[in-house]
């Protein structure tokens, strides 16, 4: 049942040119814009160690991709649908109410990895940004991971959205600060160090932190910090905590 569901959410997925263009183009016009711009240098990442710029900006720009599949678009998604009264349909038939859920989720976490998968082409093949091959099952976990964090995340959110025309709005309000001051954007070494602070307790910087820790040339082990797995774990929760104290199928303003 579920599978039928995720094929359905799949289909309407590629179907929907603004999910498209913000989950898949959007990341890549910027890696191409931001090294054009600062060019394919060196990036420091600390302990004396650097990057080039490509291979920088691959796995933040990998992150904001996650995050725009696993939370811009679901919270615009589940908030669109619920005041069209799409929620209130489906809850209607004998569909147990965790399918459409769960499908949604689902193809959130599917063009999360994909568009991993095809940052990290484009990386290699026109920046010769080298692939963490000796991470790619943590590169696959942290991606998996920081998208069922951001899908819990965007159901707690979109239960605050009352309407859905403010969803868009919603959306980037928290998610572009979040981006500057997590070292997706903008190298962490130019991020005074109270605005990096306060970014750490949010969940864009861990899972960016984790995909970086995956690509770093003196990465040994998995490369993953757990403290950014217990942020993106505490955020999960959290989102979903609030979403299951206020998840609506009827539209808000018919309250």
């Amino acid at each position: 049942m579920i599978g039928h569901q995720f094929r359905f959410d799949l289909l309407s997925f590629m179907r929907n040119g603004q999910a498209r263009f913000a989950t898949v183009i959007m990341p890549i016009l910027f890696l191409v814009i931001f090294i054009a711009l600062f060019g394919n240098g060196r990036v420091p990442l600390g302990g004396g160690v650097t990057v080039s710029t490509s291979t920088y900006y691959i796995p933040g720009l990998t992150a904001f991709g996650i995050i725009s599949a696993a939370y811009a678009s679901l919270v615009v998604s589940v908030v669109r649908q619920r005041e069209s009264g799409i929620f209130k349909r489906r809850r209607a038939t004998p569909v147990p109410a965790f399918v459409p859920i769960a499908g949604r989720a689902l193809v959130a976490v599917v063009a999360a990895l994909l568009m991993c998968a095809l940052l990290l082409a484009i990386g290699a093949v026109f920046y010769g940004s080298p692939l963490p091959t000796h991470t790619i099952p943590e590169v696959a976990f942290s991606a998996a991971g920081g998208a069922a964090s951001f899908c819990c995340v965007a159901f707690g959110v979109a239960s605050f959205v009352r309407g859905a025309d403010a969803a868009q709005p919603m959306v980037q309000l928290t998610l572009l600060p979040l981006s500057f001051i997590s070292g997706i954007f903008v190298p962490l070494n130019n991020v005074p160090g109270w605005l990096g602070t306060v970014a750490s307790y949010f969940p864009a910087r861990p899972l960016a932190d984790a995909l970086r820790g995956c690509f770093g040339p003196a990465t040994t082990g998995a490369g993953i910090n757990g403290g950014d797995l217990l942020v993106l774990g505490a955020w999960a929760a959290g989102g979903l905590l609030v979403a299951l104290l206020r998840f609506s199928w009827v539209p808000r303003a018919a309250g």
